[in-house]
């Protein structure tokens, strides 16, 4: 970390008052003893992105500056902890500063690898101790047993999809669904199996069915994509689906009631699909589009995209023992859609690298999907959603990776709408790209943007990305918060838009055109104040003397720029 870096950390935490979710503050003013901080390095080594410690400001006293008691020995202590209490051993840097003749010393704790996942202090323990830490805010939380089982289950192919369902019969999976299915099976992939065996060994061999004993019973992932009534044995494999009045669920209806509409989906994946993906759209507002002599409904969401968030939700939701009874919930609000499915991101995807990465939870359960043409299991889910909002001008879905369940958010807002471009205007003469501009109207609606989130919203790889975004920081419209893979960026100009007065004299009607068109040409004078050319030539000469303006050219050709 460079000591401009460390500055801004120390002024933005001042400035705050409060930890944030890559940030944790630790006085350290005792020359004797450093401040103990196993569960902080544990938790940002699990966090995406990694955190810093600040050693040297007082939590307790409005983050006031107090210096480092002894930085020397703070380092040792802390090198120590991440070599020999962390498992695995955690990656530190140092930086040290004096900042108000106070030493101030930053820590830089390095997120370890997923496949290493979840790091923990082994003094504590991994399970039943409450050694495996995750940053939650601005607090470090112990890890639930659900949250430790999805990281580990990450490091290999699970397994969930494959387990038996003892209780339940091969009568109980629909017949002709099966059948069908062999037969598309065997002239898809002739080689695959034995056309003249046994129809039940063929539905083992496909992991359809399994032994349990000695007699055949389904496999989840059988039940799920072939049963007839799977909820007879699973009660919560099911969709919950809630539709809400505003934008919050405490916000009531004017009849008073809660919600507008609640409904529970249920049989196999094919059969939820399709059921629930017609309720949803059939519930949504739609425009009337005029399309020669025929009228197009367009609904409010694209209908690719709802059917891609709902069948990954049930391909990719964790089907462990630990979350069967846990629901995927779609939730419809003024605003937005939201679909949560329980697990998080599984393997080697992130948030960072979600549209590129493939890995498959559910590998025996995804082939039969692929088969039966619910699902792509090529990784095309997520890029044909964004692309269908992007297609419809509204803005990327937003995915967020709780480690218990996995949630997608899309929003019914165009960005580019009136006022936003209206505010946009206010600084139309900054030396911005549309990329950036659109970025900017995207964190008048958002409290922050992160890497990811500008290269969702305007297709640019990172590197890209960070330049561009770095730009609006030294335009003085956002500000950078955090380090690393965790920095983001806020608005730092006002989002509603400034009302100005409107000019009282030509002067001021003539700069005022400039602010907004970036120069005036001597004709576009005339027009605009409805003056003849000697006069319109004596304002912008005046304006340009006083130097309010600078001309650029001659002749015909000269126009005036805002200085």
């Amino acid at each position: 970390m460079d000591l401009d870096t460390l500055r801004r950390l120390v002024a933005e935490v001042r400035e705050r008052r409060f930890e944030s979710d890559a940030i944790e503050v630790k006085a350290a003013h005792h020359r004797k003893e450093t401040p103990k901080v196993t569960d902080s390095l544990v938790a940002f080594a699990n966090r995406t992105g990694g955190g810093v410690i600040l050693f040297g400001l007082d939590e307790d006293k409005g983050f006031e500056l107090v210096g480092v008691g002894n930085c020397q020995q703070a380092q040792m202590d802390v090198a120590n902890w991440a070599r020999d209490v962390c498992v695995p051993p955690v990656t530190v840097e140092f930086t040290v500063d004096e900042i108000e003749g106070k030493p101030v010393l930053a820590i830089e704790v390095q997120e370890i690898p997923t496949a290493l996942k979840p790091c923990y202090d082994k003094n504590k323990g991994l399970r039943g101790g409450g050694g495996a830490y995750i940053r939650v805010g601005g607090t470090d939380r112990a890890m639930t047993d659900y949250e430790i089982f999805g990281y580990i289950s990450s490091r290999g192919q699970p397994k969930a999809d494959e387990d038996p369902v003892a209780e339940a019969k091969v009568s109980d999976l629909d017949g002709s669904a099966l059948d069908g299915y062999l037969a598309q099976f065997r002239q898809t992939r002739p080689r695959a199996l034995d056309s003249s065996g046994d129809r039940d060994e063929q539905l083992v061999r496909l992991h359809i069915l399994c032994r349990s004993g000695d007699r055949l019973c389904p496999t989840v992932a059988g039940l799920v994509a072939f049963g007839k009534y799977p909820q007879e044995f699973f009660p919560q494999l099911r969709i919950n689906y809630v539709q809400f009045y505003g934008t919050t669920e405490e916000e009531p209806a004017p009849g008073g009631a809660r919600f507008l509409d609640n409904r529970t989906f249920e049989g196999s994946i094919p059969a939820m699909l399709e059921d629930v993906e017609k309720y949803i759209l059939a519930g949504l507002r739609k425009a009337s589009l005029i399309d020669g002599m025929f009228r197009r409904d367009i609904p409010e969401y694209p209908q690719v995209a709802i059917r891609e968030v709902l069948a990954n939700a049930m391909a990719h939701r964790d089907y462990s023992t630990h979350v069967r009874g846990t629901t995927i919930d779609v939730k419809l609000f003024a605003d937005r859609l939201e679909v949560r499915s329980p697990g998080g991101l599984h393997g080697n995807v992130t948030l960072d690298n979600i549209e590129e990465e493939h890995t498959t939870r559910n590998a025996r359960l995804m082939r039969i999907l692929e088969d039966i043409r619910v699902v792509e299991n090529r990784g095309s889910g997520i890029k044909a959603m964004v692309g269908a909002l992007r297609a419809a001008n509204l803005e990327p879905p937003s995915f967020d990776d709780r480690r218990a369940s996995f949630l997608v958010t899309f929003r019914n807002h165009t960005l580019m709408n009136p006022d936003g471009v209206r505010w946009l205007n206010q600084y139309a003469i900054r030396p911005l790209n549309d990329r950036q501009r659109v970025a900017l109207v995207y964190l008048r609606q958002h409290d922050r943007i992160g890497n990811a989130d500008y290269r969702r919203l305007n297709r640019v790889d990172p590197l890209v990305a960070g330049q561009e975004l770095r730009g609006l920081v030294e335009e003085g419209l956002t500000v950078s918060e955090g380090v690393g893979r965790g920095t983001h960026y806020r608005l730092a100009v006002p989002k509603l838009v400034e009302e100005t007065p409107a000019p009282v004299n030509d002067d001021e009607r003539i700069l005022a055109y400039v602010a907004e068109h970036g120069s005036i040409t001597n004709s576009q004078c005339r027009d605009l104040l409805g003056v003849n050319d000697e006069r319109a030539r004596y304002l912008l000469t005046g304006l340009a003397d006083a130097n309010r303006l600078k001309a650029d050219g001659k002749g015909r050709w000269r126009k005036y720029l805002p200085l």
